[in-house]
């Protein structure tokens, strides 16, 4: 094996193995988004007054953009290491599903 070919191996596995990594951060990013929103998700459950509830309705629609971005991202890592089957993400990391203000009758 000549040096230039030698030296276009190794660059090719230093790509394969950062494309690699940038999938794992990508799933991490994803898990993490996931985990919040879930967590604003039970604050939000468990809100006792109609401004707490907004504030955390916002606050749970942010994290939930978050996770869908999250999710974005970890699919374009994905194609990019050539898987294009994405069911196994969907299976795995659902995405966070939009809520709305409860209808709770207000507190006199």
């Amino acid at each position: 094996m000549n040096r230039t070919h030698e030296t276009h191996r190794r660059i090719n596995q230093e790509i394969a193995q950062e494309k690699a990594v940038a999938l794992g951060r990508a799933g991490e990013r994803l898990e993490e988004a996931l985990a919040h929103a879930a967590a604003v998700g039970r604050r939000l459950d468990a809100a006792s007054d109609p401004d707490a509830e907004a504030r955390l309705l916002g606050e749970y629609e942010a994290a939930r953009m978050r996770a869908h971005h999250a999710r974005l991202a970890l699919l374009i890592q994905r194609e990019a290491v050539g898987l294009r089957h994405h069911r196994i993400v969907d299976q795995q990391f659902p995405e966070p599903p939009r809520r709305a203000a409860s209808r709770r009758p207000p507190r006199t």
